[in-house]
């Protein structure tokens, strides 16, 4: 969907909420006297060793930790076994595009997700007030934190003629709207810099909302310009908005994702260390795959679609053909699922000629307006194993599924699974420990949420209890919706949301907004 008409339904849906049916009813446990998770390894999400024993939650809050005892009319549950850790917090989410229709959310709570951080990649809801509310109106299983993004409000200064540098007076008409959507409750500014209308920005304007954000207590996190062949001057870009505007800045999905730079993550992670000795508070989302799924545009940065160099450069240097899937493809839909190299041999084309007729046919579709039609979405191979790797364990990176509730890339349903599974258990790349205070405690960090991501006496109740011999995603990109195995329990400020591997009919989420920091005060 794109962004103008994912605006709209979102004004839609929240306009006509109010004859909605109501929220499914709380599990039969939140009307109990509490619920006391016994004898479960705990791994309270600061980085500390885990300890085997009693958590009791009372209403939505974590009441005491210790040797406990069953109380009467207390739901207990017996975590002998089993690692019981705070809620996974997913710093770059795409749930906003379908969370007001799949509201159980199982993609999220089947792998532990407790809360999403939407608005990502420069597109968000708006207004976010209008978004918030509905979420209110009718929660989801899962608490939501936004941030506002800088192609919206592009979109809503610029119109149609988004291709050119913004004038001043433009500039301050987007200024205007981000104080608006901070004042709503976002986390800060999200920049989607590869994508339309964003890629047509100055670096000064970007800089210009960004401070804007960052005055109000809040944060930039970046798609970048270039995850491939501009990738240190875009990584440049991000880490100058950080000093400049003393502000806290993140790298969405982070990853080198171009031959030429495989190899080189020892370099990054020193050229991200080294910003953070200046005193820059730069941080990191990351998921554990080597493909990334978005628009077939991306592949060609300089918009030249008929440049046979740019796209033969992309084939060989970002995304072969035989690596790049058409998770989606709406002039053809029997396309869908295949290769690139495949769908060349059916048009009787090579790779080079297949893509740019593909992009073509999808972009003439959506210019015609026919939304039936115009849709393209690709899952490309790009990143090297090593690099993933070294990256995953860089202490400031969180965990991230950059995915949809419903969308075709396995990271959806599989990322933290993946993770705790794959990389921890199986590879050892990292103590448990350390991976669930980065799915938990860290993401909360660096995005600005407060009173999640730890288990401790007052903490909201969001809780995951699952088996660390067994959790594992199964997703793959022929079944991307796959749920995961060796998650038992999942709780949502104190109701039980995922259970015996289905969703429960409890909607418990919250909308989590901006905390201002005393500085911002």
């Amino acid at each position: 969907m794109n962004r103008t008409a994912r605006t709209v339904s979102l004004i839609a849906l929240a306009l006509t909420s109010a004859c909605s049916k109501p929220a499914a009813a709380p599990a039969p446990e939140a009307a109990a006297k509490g619920v006391l998770i016994v004898n479960a390894r705990v791994i309270d999400g600061t980085g500390a060793p885990s300890r085997v024993t009693s958590v009791r939650v009372i209403g939505d809050k974590i009441a005491d930790i210790g040797d406990l005892h069953q109380r009467t009319g207390e739901t207990l549950v017996v975590g002998t076994g089993l690692v019981l850790a705070p809620g996974f917090i997913d710093d770059h989410s795409h749930a906003d595009g379908s969370i007001f229709k799949l509201r159980d959310a199982l993609a999220d709570v089947s792998q532990g997700i407790t809360t999403v951080v939407v608005g990502q990649d420069g597109d968000s809801p708006y207004p976010l007030a209008d978004f918030f509310a509905h979420e209110q109106r009718e929660p989801a299983s899962i608490n939501v934190a936004a941030y506002v993004g800088h192609g919206t409000v592009r979109d809503l200064v610029l119109g149609k003629d988004y291709k050119r540098v913004a004038t001043p007076a433009e500039v301050l008409k987007m200024q205007t709207l981000v104080t608006q959507e901070m004042n709503a409750g976002a986390l800060g500014l999200s920049s989607g810099l590869e994508y339309d209308p964003g890629i047509y920005s100055d670096p000064s304007e970007v800089l210009a909302l960004a401070k804007t954000a960052g005055s109000m207590g809040g944060r930039y996190i970046s798609h970048m310009r270039s995850e491939d062949f501009a990738f240190w001057k875009a990584l440049d870009e991000l880490i100058t908005i950080g000093r400049e505007n003393h502000m806290p800045v993140q790298v969405s999905h982070i990853k080198l994702a171009m031959k030429a730079s495989w190899g080189l993550g020892d370099s990054l992670i020193h050229v991200l260390d080294r910003a953070r000795e200046s005193g820059v508070d730069v941080t990191a989302d990351i998921y554990p795959y080597t493909y990334w799924h978005s628009g077939m545009s991306v592949l060609f940065p300089h918009r030249d679609f008929d440049n046979r160099k740019s796209a033969a450069f992309a084939l060989d240097q970002v995304a072969p053909s035989e690596g790049l899937i058409l998770a989606t493809y709406g002039p053809k839909p029997e396309y869908s699922g295949k290769t690139l190299h495949d769908v060349a041999k059916i048009m009787a084309v090579d790779d080079t000629t297949a893509l740019i007729d593909l992009l073509h046919a999808s972009e003439e579709a959506s210019a015609k307006g026919d939304s039936a039609h115009d849709a393209n979405s690709i899952i490309a191979t790009s990143m090297d194993e090593r690099d993933v790797a070294k990256l995953i364990v860089w202490p400031y990176a969180a965990f991230c599924t950059d995915g949809e509730l419903d969308g075709a890339h396995p990271r959806g349903y599989g990322t933290f699974t993946r993770i705790m599974g794959r990389y921890v258990r199986d590879e050892h790349l990292m103590p448990l420990e350390e991976a669930i205070r980065k799915a938990t405690s860290l993401a909360a960090a660096n995005v600005g949420i407060h009173d999640r991501g730890r288990i401790s006496v007052g903490a909201y109740a969001d809780l995951v209890l699952f088996d660390p011999s067994t959790i594992i995603d199964r997703a793959t990109p022929a079944e991307p919706h796959l749920t995961s195995t060796g998650v038992r329990r999942v709780w949502v400020n104190g109701a039980s949301v995922y259970e015996g591997e289905h969703t429960t009919e409890a909607r418990p989420g919250r909308v989590l907004k901006r905390v201002l920091t005393p500085a911002a005060k």
